[in-house]
């Protein structure tokens, strides 16, 4: 249905602008907020989903990721979190390619770009929300609310909460929903190419494509499914024109039967049923192919859910529903993480955040009043569908219909955005048409708005270049997140900074006593540190805790190890690979638990089982030709030496153990070679030019033997053995020369 021009849109102090400048505006304003992204790193989740991601390597099959979830597991798996975004993870596998390997740059330009052509479309999408669907004769659509249409897009383009979907290379996936989301509302209201006249044929080949479009929508992001919710209003509220408080009073009052043949005649009902039907078998299609059923969040996740009662649930729910639109109204406290503390449970009735609470529902009721209730149509409309965009996509977040595993994700509230921008807009259009003495105030007031809103983007885009920036601008917001306090110590802890990085994990400790992974990482530490005896303890708290922490028991094995704790490291190291099947590091530890007790046989079977599960660990395979080497195996260290060569023809280690095993066969020429081939990859490895000499002392070649033990001892005075062997080697030339006539 057509609307007349929107009259309050005039009093909006912003140009008119044409179609095409104001989505160039739009966008360009986009950029502005988000350029500086550009270069930053993969941070917090980008390691996950991008970097450890297989499904983005061209080695792995294109089928991969249909089979598997946006994480790279695979969805029949009970760890897997269900999470389901082929086309979305396809546009990383693309980055990837062009790129020709994991460069950070691709990933985020590609973000920002699509954050623009979401921004600029918004125009089109809010045009319709806001004035009508109505076309020119040349069948281009006019836009009945241009300055509001620009405002809302603007307040969009700019929005701080956005930074994490942009910014953060994960957020992909809601940048891409929200592009099918847009494009599916649009292709539904292109099946009403005529608008006004209600009798004119609708076109069901429209709303075919539609529905594909939220399909593809739903293979970027779960979320792209609510757009169907949003066209089925639109329909209601725009092209039928229905008055929903009438209706509603006819059906509850029964003042007056409903005039279903009118329903009929205009086809919304079989529109209607069509997107029911449409909705209907993508969750279908989504449930079967989740597999196993839905994902498990544990407490941490999501502490509101696992509330003893459901009253208390209900209040913390509706406590978390009024920090999301807290960061809507005021986004200046932003936090990559909101679990773990960070949002204290509300355990009682007298919470003084109850408030909060009542305050919400105070202005959502009111605005369902006025949505409802006004006396002047366009209001009604313009309140509904601002609601609608506003709810509806939230809706798989909001913990109603299952649970999900956050507090509060800044991500999920990119298309929820759209309709708060729209309420704010719209209330803006009419302070200025109810103030018109303040205009200029009002004006000014709104340039301020979305400056600050610039700003506030540029800096907070600024701390997701780097997970160090990252997690230190959340110990402000956050305070009480161990999480938060977790991330700074692995940080600081990857940067070499292990001082520091004991302080934050301790604090991590302290403010959430069962998080086990901390307690890994610091019992990591403090074994690095030979601090055995707390460590030991850190590392038996975390497997009591979670049992079936593979991680934990393989590091509490070594660190029992060091305490010659045989038969415990041993139990510990089982442990860890009855709970994780496949773990080459684990038996690699194995393998030297067994050789330090001289169970040759045993180390050389966990050492293969090692390169079995993972034919490039170098340590395993090294260390195998080591033992057979020293327990006088020579010819079966040279079979696995080369074996292990064939696999890692440029591991230096591997060719200078080798090279040592076919000295002792004298096979000279084969080991020098080895030797040589070692020193052109690591040039500067000591103990690799002093066995060099050693195999030239034995060869007879002195002279060679001479200048490599003079580049050893150079490279490391200390080296064992090769001062004396250097000092034998020169008694000897100086016989030889004395012996010369």
């Amino acid at each position: 249905m057509a609307l007349s021009e929107v009259h309050w849109d005039q009093q909006i102090p912003l140009p008119k602008l044409a179609p095409i400048q104001a989505k160039i505006t739009v966008a360009l304003v986009a950029l502005l907020c988000f350029i500086n992204s550009y270069d930053g790193e993969f941070v917090f989740d980008d390691s996950e989903a991008i970097v450890n991601n297989k499904d983005l390597k061209p080695a792995t099959p294109l089928n991969n990721i249909w089979s598997n979830d946006f994480w790279g597991s695979n969805l029949s798996s009970n760890s897997s979190h269900k999470s389901y975004r082929p086309l979305t993870v396809l546009t990383f596998r693309l980055n990837y390619l062009l790129a020709g390997g994991l460069h950070p740059v691709g990933f985020h330009v590609l973000n920002i770009i699509l954050h623009a052509v979401i921004s600029a479309l918004m125009i089109d999408m809010f045009a319709i929300l806001i004035g009508g669907l109505a076309y020119d004769e040349k069948g281009e659509m006019l836009n009945h609310a241009p300055k509001a249409s620009l405002l809302a897009a603007l307040l969009f383009a700019a929005h701080p909460v956005h930074t994490e979907s942009v910014a953060g290379i994960v957020g992909r996936a809601d940048l891409l929903c929200a592009l099918f989301f847009q494009l599916s509302f649009l292709t539904y209201c292109k099946a009403f190419h005529g608008g006004s006249d209600r009798d004119e044929r609708v076109s069901v080949l429209w709303i075919v494509v539609s529905l594909l479009l939220c399909a593809a929508a739903m293979l970027c992001k779960e979320q792209g499914i609510t757009v169907l919710g949003v066209n089925a209003a639109f329909d209601v509220l725009l092209i039928c024109n229905v008055n929903v408080y009438e209706l509603s009073q006819r059906v509850l009052l029964r003042k007056k039967p409903v005039d279903v043949s009118e329903l009929f005649r205009t086809g919304l009902l079989t529109r209607l049923a069509l997107l029911a039907l449409g909705g209907t078998g993508m969750l279908y299609a989504r449930w079967r192919i989740m597999g196993t059923g839905p994902p498990a969040f544990t407490e941490v996740d999501n502490p509101a859910s696992f509330a003893e009662n459901i009253f208390l649930r209900i209040v913390n729910y509706n406590y978390y529903y009024s920090l999301n639109a807290w960061l809507l109204l005021c986004p200046w406290w932003l936090c990559f993480d909101w679990s773990m503390g960070c949002v204290p449970l509300i355990k009682s009735a007298t919470d003084w955040r109850m408030v909060w609470l009542l305050l919400l529902w105070c202005v959502l009721i009111g605005l369902i009043s006025q949505a409802l209730c006004s006396q002047d149509s366009q209001r009604r409309r313009t309140l509904t569908l601002g609601l609608v965009l506003l709810v509806v996509p939230f809706l798989p977040a909001c913990n109603i219909f299952f649970r999900v595993g956050f507090v509060i994700a800044e991500r999920v509230l990119y298309l929820s955005s759209a309709g708060y921008c729209l309420l704010l807009a719209y209330s803006l259009g009419h302070c200025c048409c109810l103030w018109t003495k303040h205009r200029r105030l009002l004006c000014v007031s709104v340039q301020a708005l979305l400056c600050v809103y610039v700003a506030r983007c540029a800096l907070r885009s600024h701390q997701w270049r780097s997970e160090q920036s990252l997690f230190t601008s959340a110990l402000s917001v956050c305070p009480l997140n161990a999480k938060v306090h977790y991330n700074v110590g692995k940080n600081l802890a990857d940067r070499g900074n292990t001082n520091a990085a004991i302080n934050y994990y301790r604090e991590a400790v302290r403010l959430h006593p069962t998080y086990v992974h901390a307690m890994n990482n610091l019992g990591n530490i403090l074994k690095e540190r030979n601090e055995l005896v707390e460590a030991e303890q850190l590392l038996s708290k975390a497997v009591s805790i979670q049992s079936d922490f593979a991680a934990a028991w393989m590091n509490l094995g070594i660190v029992q190890n060091s305490l010659q704790k045989f038969d415990e490291a041993e139990h510990s190291y089982w442990n860890a690979i009855r709970f994780r099947k496949k773990y080459p590091d684990c038996y690699y530890n194995l393998g030297r638990l067994y050789a330090d007790q001289n169970r040759h046989l045993d180390a050389l079977n966990a050492w293969r089982n090692a390169t079995v599960l993972k034919p490039d660990h170098s340590l395993a395979w090294n260390n195998m030709v080591i033992l057979l080497d020293n327990t006088g195996n020579l010819g079966q260290a040279e079979l696995i030496g080369r074996e292990a060569l064939k696999l890692l023809p440029n591991d230096h280690t591997i060719m200078f153990s080798l090279a040592n095993v076919l000295g002792k066969l004298q096979k000279y020429k084969e080991s020098e070679g080895f030797f040589l081939h070692a020193l052109r990859i690591n040039p500067n490895a000591a103990s690799c030019h002093g066995n060099l000499a050693v195999l030239y002392h034995r060869w007879g070649k002195l002279e060679l033997a001479k200048k490599h033990y003079e580049l050893s001892l150079k490279l490391d005075p200390e080296a064992p053995g090769t001062r004396d062997n250097y000092n034998m080697l020169r008694r000897k030339l100086d016989q030889l020369k004395h012996h010369t006539p």
